[in-house]
């Protein structure tokens, strides 16, 4: 499966990714999120799950085992753009917000705001088609989970 997916994603113009490989594309953008400040805490894993859990309906075995398949495409996959280009081809304007929160809720979790975090997080919102404010909105609800 990452095989499939890293080729899709470095295809010149690569097709809507299908639901199994939206899931695993946005997996391994939170794996990413997470490991941007050098700092990969046991606080984030657990929020990536619970995440994983709630968007996707799975149960604690099955949303691990989809982060730990998203922690071996993360090492491997293309740069923060192309996974953000094929989830906003995969999920539809109006549930971006909603990605963006599970973004801040990972981002958040180890309880430290960090520069290099925070500039991923302006460009992912930006590539995802969202504005600061939008942004600010999803951090302000990831807050309050």
């Amino acid at each position: 499966m990452i095989a499939n997916i890293l080729r899709q994603l470095l295809a010149p113009a690569p097709p809507p990714l299908a639901e199994p490989d939206a899931r695993l594309a946005l997996a391994a953008l939170l794996v990413r999120i997470a490991r941007t400040d050098g700092l990969y805490s046991a606080e984030e894993v657990d929020r990536i799950d619970r995440v994983l859990m709630r968007r996707h309906g799975l149960g604690p075995f099955e949303a691990a085992a989809l982060r730990a398949e998203a922690e071996l495409l993360e090492v491997e996959a293309p740069d923060t753009v192309r996974f953000t280009r094929a989830l906003k081809e995969a999920v539809p304007v109006e549930d971006r917000s909603g990605l963006m929160q599970a973004l801040w809720s990972v981002a958040l979790a180890d309880g430290l705001r960090d520069d290099l975090e925070d500039r991923l997080m302006r460009l992912v919102s930006s590539l995802l088609g969202l504005s600061d404010v939008d942004s600010a909105m999803a951090r302000k609800r990831a807050e309050a989970e």
